[in-house]
This record gives structure tokens, C-alpha cells and sequence, in this order.
């Protein structure tokens, strides 16, 4: 453990912790960015509604932009995931169980994890398209496909009419056993949405997703796109005490800090809709706030 704290020590790269990253070394400050490399923007074979890429870009295209602009600036990256996070006077202590790390300040960009379905081949599958995990970010994309959306029924209907702009042919396929009742039949219908059971088996062929029934049915979807939550990694604030909303994301306040003074969290780990844009801007309103709360560092 260095002998002189960092000013702020920022967990995550991706696009979140590494605009942050560039901010507070743009401002001077001793930082350091501890990454463990699952970064969730990796997952995306092409984005076309990022900001100043408007014929789209790789998800991992776009980190490596990220990392260079930030190493442009000299920021140090520890490829090592954090697994314990402690307060102390003067600040926090950080650990990956063998190195530690004191800082100041701490900003938590470290996302969530989503639930796949179980598919094998699932991550050529998104790499090809086929499976899609945000129907914000690529719905344009899959407009005029069968798409199908996979989830708990109600949770798959809504999802499934928001896609409704995009397809005349979106299927609702529930994600568990439970009847299909018929006020969920009625609403399915007055979106313009087929309602399936639940699949016995989901497999990639040729390009596509063919769902298998109990009942012997199949059904051709051209993209399928699951519902079925993700996991927010929330655990290094939680352990001290930040309040979570219903969903384990972490609740902050205008300037992105949690309810843990010092500690703040910007990007899809924090309650807001888990767009890039969206976090980097969170990443420049708390890295500024940080700046800000530190000891001012004057030349």
C-alpha cells in the first residue's frame, strides 16, 4: 500500500469509471482505477446510439478508446477486482486480498451483471446480434425482425409492446411455469403481442433462436431479447451501510454521492437507465464533485 493516499480511487473501466478516471487526472489528482475486466459495454457488437459515432462502434472499440484517452493523462489501472472495501478517519481502504489501496474518496463504477438465458453459445449469440440486452440501445436495429422477448409474463409483455414501435411481430415468451391467465391474454392482445408458455429449450440456429415447446411447437425468432433481470455490484457499498434501491442498485444524490459520505457511484450500478451517455455524464458530475470536496491542490 502506497505510503501517500489517493485522492480517489475509482473501481470499474468501463465507460463510467474511465471518463471519471480522465476527469480527475485532468484536475490533477493522485487516482488509481482498479479494474477487473467484465466491463457489460464489452458484451455490445455495435452501438449506433452513442454519441459521435454515427456509424456505429464495438463495444470493446470504444473501451479501448476510453483507455487511451485516460492513459493519454498518465492514469495508472490495476487489472484486479476489489473484493473489500473499508472506512476508516481520513477515508476508505480498499483490498483484492493480497494488495490494499488507501483513498480519500472512492467512485463505484462497477455495473451489473446480467442474467442470460440458458443457451449455449449464448455470448456468440450476442456478439451476432441474436441475442440483444438492450432494447434502448439497439431496437432499431432488430426493427422488422420476429423478435422475442423472454421473461416474466408481465415484465415480457411491457417489454415486449415497448418493441411493438420497432416489429409488427414480437412474441412474449414467459420465463416460468405459471398460467397464463387471461387478463394477461387480454393485455397481449391489445398490444398486438403473441403470448407463449414458457420454452422447454432454446437453441441458435443459423443465425436465428428457435424456441421448443411442451407441446411440441417451435417457434423462429430472428432476435431474442431477455428479461430476466441483472445483478447490480453493489456489494462493496452495501457493506457500509449505502441504502439500495428495491433492485440492489445504489440510491445517490445530485452529485452522484451515496448515502456514504466520500463514496459516490456512477453508471448502470446506480438506479437510472443504463444507457453510455447517461454515464458518462454521471462520471463527469462526480468526478467534479470530488475535485471539488478534496483538499484544493494549487500549484
Amino acid at each position: 500500500m502506497s505510503q501517500n493516499p489517493l485522492d480517489c480511487l475509482i473501481v470499474g473501466a468501463g465507460p463510467a469509471g474511465l471518463t471519471a478516471a480522465t476527469y480527475l487526472a485532468r484536475f490533477r489528482r493522485h487516482i488509481l482505477v482498479a479494474d477487473a475486466g467484465a466491463s457489460r459495454a464489452r458484451w455490445i457488437p455495435a452501438s449506433h446510439n452513442c454519441p459521435g459515432f454515427p456509424f456505429g462502434v464495438a463495444g470493446n472499440e470504444l473501451l479501448a478508446r476510453f483507455r487511451l484517452q485516460a492513459q493519454a493523462y498518465d492514469v495508472p489501472l490495476a487489472s484486479t477486482r476489489i473484493t473489500q472495501l473499508s472506512r476508516h478517519d481520513g477515508g476508505f481502504t480498499a483490498s483484492d486480498g493480497e494488495r490494499h489501496w488507501h483513498a480519500r474518496m472512492v467512485i463505484l463504477a462497477t455495473g451489473v451483471v446480467d442474467r442470460l438465458p440458458a443457451i449455449a453459445g449464448v455470448e456468440q449469440a450476442i456478439a451476432a446480434g441474436t441475442v440483444r440486452l438492450c432494447a434502448v440501445c439497439d431496437a432499431y436495429e432488430a426493427r422488422n425482425d420476429v423478435i422475442g422477448v423472454l421473461g416474466p409474463a408481465a415484465t415480457a409483455l411491457d417489454h415486449a409492446a415497448f418493441l411493438r414501435t420497432f416489429s409488427s411481430q414480437v412474441c412474449a415468451l414467459a420465463a416460468d411455469d405459471a398460467p397464463l391467465d387471461e387478463s394477461l391474454q387480454r393485455r397481449a392482445t391489445d398490444r398486438g403481442v403473441q403470448l407463449w408458455p414458457a420454452p422447454q429449450r432454446l437453441d441458435l440456429i443459423d443465425g436465428a433462436c428457435l424456441a421448443h415447446f411442451d407441446d411440441g411447437r417451435r417457434l423462429r425468432l430472428d432476435t431474442l431479447y431477455p428479461v430476466l433481470g441483472a445483478d447490480a455490484q453493489s456489494d462493496l457499498a452495501a457493506g457500509l451501510g449505502a441504502t439500495l434501491d428495491p433492485e440492489g442498485a445504489l440510491v445517490v444524490d445530485e452529485h452522484r454521492q451515496t448515502s456514504v459520505a466520500g463514496v459516490y457511484a456512477i453508471g448502470d450500478v446506480v438506479s437510472a437507465l443504463n444507457q453510455i451517455s447517461v454515464a458518462v455524464g454521471h462520471a463527469a458530475v462526480a468526478a467534479t464533485a470530488v475535485h471539488r470536496r478534496l483538499p484544493a491542490n494549487y500549484c
